[in-house]
């Protein structure tokens, strides 16, 4: 089955000027995720992730360049204004902390509502049972109780829940889950992953996913992706990525999980992350990697094509011995 394209990112850049130097938090980072389907974002912490949600939302302008099309619309064109009817409406953005982003000086209720605020006039009483509709629909109880009480009232999940009812309610075809289930326990993650399921398939969503869980995003993901340092090393479907990963960084990353079906040692990466200030010559992962050659050290790799529709940023992609996970 095909599916129509609906986001495509194109040569993304984030740099930011610092007194210290320029800080590449997105170098050119190219994907497409088309209509119904969720691309996972993996990663360590300070790779670019979620600079590259905020880039594609185009809520760093002065820092981006690229290009970003949405439905044919090449969004990083558009001026601010004209960016704000696409934002909340057709793409929305969840966040890895849900009650820091929530005002907490005003009730939940008036906050799920704003984006339908934003795009379009509704009356008082009509917005108020969309809203109750909406918390309804990720399973808040007593929604209509829980309406005028303070983000402080609420658990990490409750507010979790209270982001995807902000993001649902204008009816967006594209979401960006930043960290869903972070600072979860696990009992609440299961629960959000399991809504968070439900709601995709109910509303016919795409999503975007970043996460550092691995298990999260081979459950939730059609398409996934290794970034590291600014940069894409890694992109395939989700099985082959897991069953045969062809970029060293993603195979280090997929080593450090603990299994409890097999009895194995933990190897994860070397060293530590780049900092971001300390430009790195050749491949950015060479001064981790196992398998660097001087090559490495002085040329770039491009992310090119090493099996049908599987992309990798490694000179030796195809000289990895055989994956055992």
């Amino acid at each position: 089955m095909t599916h129509k394209e609906l986001l495509r990112v194109e040569n993304l850049k984030t740099h930011f000027q610092t007194p210290q130097g320029i800080v590449k938090a997105v170098d050119g980072v190219t994907f497409q995720i088309p209509e119904g389907t969720t691309l996972g974002i993996v990663g360590e912490s300070g790779c670019g992730k979620t600079t590259l949600a905020l880039s594609i939302l185009n809520l760093i302008p002065h820092a981006v360049q690229g290009e970003v099309w949405y439905k044919g619309v090449n969004l990083h064109r558009l001026s601010q204004e004209e960016m704000r009817k696409y934002r909340g409406r057709e793409i929305a953005m969840i966040f890895q902390n849900p009650i820091p982003a929530l005002n907490p000086l005003e009730h939940i209720g008036p906050q799920v509502g704003e984006a339908v605020q934003a795009h379009e006039r509704t009356k008082w009483d009509k917005l108020q049972q969309m809203v109750y509709e909406y918390l309804g629909k990720v399973e808040m109880k007593d929604a209509k109780k829980r309406y005028k009480q303070d983000p402080h009232k609420f658990s990490g999940g409750e507010g979790q829940r209270i982001m995807l009812a902000m993001a649902l309610i204008a009816g967006p075809s594209l979401l960006i889950a930043d960290e869903p289930v972070k600072s979860l326990d696990t009992l609440v993650q299961r629960q959000v992953i399991e809504l968070l399921k439900q709601i995709k398939k109910e509303f016919r969503l795409s999503m975007l996913l970043i996460a550092h869980d691995f298990a999260i995003v081979a459950e939730m993901s059609d398409h996934v992706a290794s970034m590291y340092a600014g940069k894409i090393m890694e992109h395939s479907d989700v099985v082959s990525i897991y069953r045969d990963p062809r970029h060293p960084y993603t195979r280090g990353l997929l080593a450090s999980i603990p299994r409890i079906d097999i009895k194995r040692e933990i190897h994860g990466l070397r060293g530590e992350p780049p900092n971001p200030l300390v430009r790195i010559p050749g491949c950015r992962f060479h001064p981790r990697c196992p398998y660097a050659i001087d090559r490495c050290r002085t040329e770039e790799p491009p992310l090119m094509e090493v099996k049908k529709e599987h992309l990798s940023a490694c000179f030796r992609s195809n000289e990895l011995p055989e994956w055992h996970n």
